[in-house]
């Protein structure tokens, strides 16, 4: 956790009359002054956390929130064993490893700067990738099947990082041999997988979640503030784009047959941005496709997905490979303002020796936008404003993962959120290649 958290507003005094008795867990800094502001009293009944921070302060710290549910649970007391932290590592294994820049690396660099975590085996059936994963890992051990990792006692948690079609077979398997699971987006390709996999979870007591990272990217988090603080009002519309005009990736990302088809691609990110932002899978899916262009792949060159909901709220996504100009990232429409992101590509300028200028290009998606927002003032008029993405401290999902298997906290994503994203992403797929036929979200 963060050892300082910034608040603003409301505080009180709080003094400690008897020592013995009550022990100081936070102090807030004033003027320089270290004030007690979370105590915790022992009495006969067991233990009163006492808070000097205005409880509607804290959904703005939820770092100080978070501390209080801890001490809850645990206390203070150096004599309770349950108290102390917890001295355990995690063992993380990984199916599939993409060397250095390829989820596989990203995985294993989070899980090595991750406290608690461990990254302790991977697992891959081409020996030049196990061989770059102990490269970038010396530590980590190589197995050539899955059968040999799911032995692995040192390995608690398994990252399933293979193609979306291998997602719910590999899942199901490590299951059942008692491992947790952790898989990338999207969790699998049909509804019908991922009720199993919610199933066998339950069934053999063992966590599945899912990698959607970009619940964490610093625009989403800067539109959610938004929207939880009122200021678009009742969000009412939402669409989001992505894409470019350029060839899409030769990889297995645009072979329908082992990515599922161009939603299933960035539509697993937006399509999660969207059903958290409306808190439920939409009743209604239509999607229309197109394959225009890029006949060299099986992935459509545009899907543009259209979901309704039956108190008529609506939403939008559009994925791209024929775009020359690209639409916003987000356009956000509530009852009291509009919020909008444009795309903001970054490229890095370097003159080489030898070669002279090297320009090198991020893709345009892994930027995080300033946010726009104009608000509607009655008998003013609309007012105008820029929110900037919210900083992002070290690895959110990897931490948040950690803390759930270690501390019992949170799940990082619930599994039931991931099935409905698949919901949609089934249900637009089979719309697209139906001619655009409304489904019904199952």
């Amino acid at each position: 956790m963060q050892r300082e958290t910034a608040v603003v507003g409301a505080f009180e005094t709080l003094v400690v009359t008897d020592p013995t008795l009550s022990t100081v867990v936070a102090t807030t800094s004033v003027h320089f002054n270290d004030i007690p502001s979370i105590i915790e009293c022992r009495t006969s009944a067991g233990r009163v956390l006492v808070c000097a921070i205005a409880p509607e302060r804290l959904a703005t710290a939820p770092e100080i929130g978070r501390y209080l549910e801890r001490l809850a649970v645990g206390g203070s007391g150096s004599n309770d064993a349950a108290n102390s932290a917890p001295t355990r590592t995690i063992g993380v294994g990984i199916v599939g490893y993409g060397p250095f820049g390829g989820m596989g690396y990203t995985h294993g660099l989070a899980a090595t700067e991750t406290d608690g975590l461990a990254f302790v085996g991977v697992c891959d059936s081409n020996e030049e990738r196990r061989l770059a994963a102990i490269v970038d890992f010396p530590t980590v051990q190589g197995h050539a099947d899955l059968a040999s990792l799911s032995k692995a006692d040192d390995v608690d948690v398994v990252i399933v990082a293979t193609p979306p079609l291998f997602h719910a077979s590999i899942a199901l398997e490590l299951l059942r041999a008692g491992k947790h699971v952790v898989v990338e987006k999207p969790m699998c390709l049909t509804v019908a997988d991922a009720e199993e996999l919610l199933a066998v979870s339950a069934e053999v007591g063992r966590t599945i979640t899912v990698h959607q990272n970009r619940r964490w990217d610093g625009d989403f988090l800067a539109l959610r503030r938004a929207i939880d603080t009122g200021l678009l009002g009742e969000v009412f519309n939402m669409e989001t784009f992505v894409g470019s005009f350029e060839h899409p990736c030769r990889w297995w990302h645009s072979d329908e047959t082992f990515s599922g088809g161009a939603v299933y691609d960035w539509g697993s990110h937006h399509i999660d941005w969207i059903l958290r932002i409306f808190g439920s899978r939409p009743q209604r899916v239509r999607a229309i496709s197109h394959k225009r262009v890029w006949r060299d792949v099986t992935n459509a060159d545009q899907i543009d997905v259209h979901m309704r909901w039956d108190d008529g709220r609506e939403a939008r996504f559009i994925q791209s490979d024929v775009a020359g100009i690209r639409k916003p990232k987000f356009y956000v429409q509530g009852t009291s303002g509009t919020a909008a992101a444009e795309y903001a590509p970054v490229t890095i300028d370097q003159l080489v020796d030898g070669r002279g200028h090297v320009a090198h290009e991020w893709h345009h998606a892994e930027v995080a936008a300033d946010l726009r927002l104009s608000r509607y003032e009655p008998g003013y008029g609309t007012v105008d404003m820029v929110l900037p993405p919210v900083a992002r401290v070290g690895w959110p999902f990897h931490r948040a993962l950690a803390d759930h298997l270690l501390l019992g906290e949170a799940i990082p994503v619930p599994p039931e959120e991931s099935r409905d994203v698949v919901a949609v992403l089934e249900a637009a797929h089979a719309s697209g290649a139906d001619g655009g036929v409304e489904l019904t979200c199952g």
